[in-house]
């Protein structure tokens, strides 16, 4: 693709917290994220064009010394290391040390679903649906589908 693709920073915080905490723990996280990877041309494209925030209910959570008892936070954060996407995590010291944020960069393949549909048997019966999600994002689709799959599990915070 040689056009530059919008980019959203999306971010898991916990439920039991007030929304304006979420907002707050969500732009914590943020600022470890620039801080990880603010030369990255991903991150300065985002900042300087995009600069669009989506906060997600990311479920429970835990302190980081308590991996026995992992919330879904915390899972979530994993997955996330588990599928080699680039994110950055937050620990409030004012709560125990718990995880209270994970951030990390999308691109509008994922969100746009007008742009860029989801397979429909209907619509597509001529085309099965590994060809048809290969023919729309090529070497990417698998990482992509991996990504929606990922966040249909998520409401807005």
């Amino acid at each position: 693709m040689s056009e530059k693709l919008q980019q959203r920073m999306y971010g898991l915080v916990p439920y039991n917290i007030s929304p304006i905490q979420q907002g707050i723990q969500f732009g914590h996280a943020v600022v470890e994220y620039g801080l990880a990877f603010g030369d990255t041309t991903l991150y300065q494209d985002w900042a300087k064009l995009d600069k669009t925030f989506i906060i997600l209910n990311g479920g429970t959570t835990n302190p980081k010394k308590n991996s026995e008892f992992y919330g879904t936070l915390n899972q979530a954060r994993d997955v996330l290391r588990d599928m080699k996407v680039q994110y950055e995590s937050f620990y409030e010291p004012d709560l125990g040390d718990q995880l209270t944020a994970v951030v990390f960069l999308v691109d509008e393949r994922v969100y746009d679903k007008k742009k860029y549909p989801p397979y429909d048997d209907i619509m597509h019966d001529p085309i099965d649906e590994r060809n048809y999600y290969f023919d729309l994002f090529g070497d990417d689709a698998n990482k992509i589908l991996q990504m929606r799959e990922f966040l249909s599990q998520f409401r807005l915070a």
